[in-house]
């Protein structure tokens, strides 16, 4: 690969597709000087949406390039589907940009699927790791907590349970510079009598291990600051953050409510609006948009389909950020040089 930092876009992905990555890519670019991106879809609807000037001939024609792909991948289409059969569509041809080594890593807004199956399949998983697993972090009172896994394995084993962990402690370091990671299991509670038999499984596997494991933690530290990162299947972890989401969404429709019930509510709104300035600002999702898939031999990131063009943005920092910590190869060296002395050390 180039000196350059390369990252690789899916331009069709998404509920918004070229309206919302071209523009986020182009606003990347102006920020940032020493990373290039590759477009990635038609090639027609992508140039429709550069700004006039930029390609060719513009100052970011060096920085911003497109790579043609015939085929789109539908945000309800089956995985299996889109492997099969879509072999140039731009989710497809993003992720092998990364499997060729012309791109350092990919970032899509589309069907996650699609995309945890086609970037398996084309990147392959770490040595030692079963199952790749898609983690992002959330607010908290403490700043953010990361948590895993996402949705991409409902049904887990301990040990399974165990990688996560390993790959999201590991990863928080990197990203975050916490030099031990305070790693919680979620659970129903915080009793040890309390869990499935995966659960109480990999609480036996974590409390032998190196990792500054805290042990079991509630839905409520998420968001609490109990924990640096939250483990669980994917089944739990996509069920508590869409229900954290839909709460948020709640409270700021109660809040817009009733501040314009009548005009001393309105002035009442006018005189907290700094605070609630901050306070939205905190909550924005669109700061948290990106979420990685760990364990893969290569970086995706997964932007929420309905992004818009700040949250893109903060998507392809996401994967700026993660090739410069060199991730995959950092949860490589941590489970090859560790992860067996840590089964060793749970047997003894």
């Amino acid at each position: 690969m180039s000196e350059r930092l390369t990252i690789a876009l899916d331009a069709m992905g998404g509920d918004h597709g070229p309206e919302v990555v071209v523009p986020a890519a182009v606003n990347f670019l102006r920020a940032t000087r020493d990373t290039t991106l590759v477009l990635v879809g038609l090639e027609e609807a992508i140039r429709s949406h550069l700004p006039a000037g930029e390609l060719p001939g513009g100052e970011l024609a060096q920085r911003l390039s497109i790579r043609p792909a015939s085929q789109v991948v539908a945000m309800d289409e089956l995985p299996s589907k889109a492997l099969r059969f879509k072999k140039d569509s731009s989710m497809r041809v993003a992720i092998d940009l990364v499997k060729e080594g012309q791109a350092h890593a990919c970032v899509s807004a589309g069907n996650t699927g699609a995309l945890m199956a086609t970037a398996r399949f084309v990147l392959k998983t770490l040595p030692n790791i079963d199952r790749p697993a898609i983690m992002t972090a959330v607010p908290s009172i403490t700043g953010s907590t990361h948590i895993l896994d996402l949705g991409a394995n409902v049904d887990c084993t301990a040990e399974h349970l165990f990688q996560f962990a390993v790959m999201g402690s590991e990863t928080v370091t990197a990203v975050a510079g916490i030099a031990a990671p305070k790693v919680g299991l979620l659970n129903i509670g915080a009793e040890e009598i309390k869990g499935n038999e995966q659960v109480k499984g990999a609480h036996e596997l974590l409390v032998r291990s190196s990792l500054n494991y805290i042990g079991y933690v509630e839905g409520d530290s998420i968001y609490l600051g109990g924990a640096d990162v939250v483990v669980s299947d994917g089944f739990v972890g996509n069920v508590a953050l869409k229900s954290s989401e839909g709460v948020a969404k709640m409270v700021r429709h109660f809040l817009t409510v009733n501040f314009r019930r009548n005009w001393l509510t309105k002035l009442s709104a006018l005189a907290a609006r700094p605070v609630l300035t901050r306070f939205g600002r905190f909550l924005d999702p669109r700061r948290y948009n990106g979420a990685s898939l760990l364990g893969l031999r290569g970086i995706v990131i997964k932007s929420h389909g309905g992004a818009d063009v700040l949250a893109f943005e903060n998507a392809i920092h996401i994967a700026e950020k993660e090739i410069h910590c060199n991730i995959p190869e950092r949860i490589a060296h941590r489970v090859g040089g560790q992860l067996d002395a840590e089964r060793l050390r749970g047997s003894a």
